[in-house]
């Protein structure tokens, strides 16, 4: 499978993703952007899903473990960066099943803080296996 062009910062936002990550990571690189990855295989609840996101996007040290402090870091130049980011969440299926409403809720704060950037020309693309 391949992935969209992530220079095309309009196409950013929440993508299903089948298939290894390389092509995620390749494309990120090759577009000058960060990437993570981030697995949810660990994640049996709240508290470790931040713990994953936490460990895996570096965080800055004053987040919140929750999702009105995770909704503002992503709107967060300084912990983004000048060009954005292409964040891949790897086992997520079970997640998904087993929180359904907090699911909706990342997936949220993932589609408003990819729009957020559109609107200041940065790609902030999420791709969930």
């Amino acid at each position: 499978m391949k992935p969209p062009d992530p220079t095309v910062v309009d196409n950013a936002g929440v993508h299903s993703w089948s298939g290894t990550i390389d092509p995620l990571r390749a494309a990120a690189t090759n577009a000058h952007l960060r990437f993570a990855t981030i697995d949810l295989a660990k994640a049996k609840d709240r508290a470790a899903l931040f713990a994953e996101l936490d460990a895996a996007l570096k965080l800055p040290e004053h987040f919140g473990h929750n999702f009105d402090a995770l909704a503002d870091v992503f709107e967060d130049r300084d912990w983004l960066g000048r060009h954005g980011i292409v964040l891949a969440l790897v086992h997520a299926t079970t997640y998904k099943r087993d929180h359904p409403t907090e699911w909706e809720t990342l997936e949220e704060i993932f589609r408003e803080a990819s729009e957020f950037w559109k609107e200041r020309h940065a790609g902030f693309w999420v791709f969930v296996a």
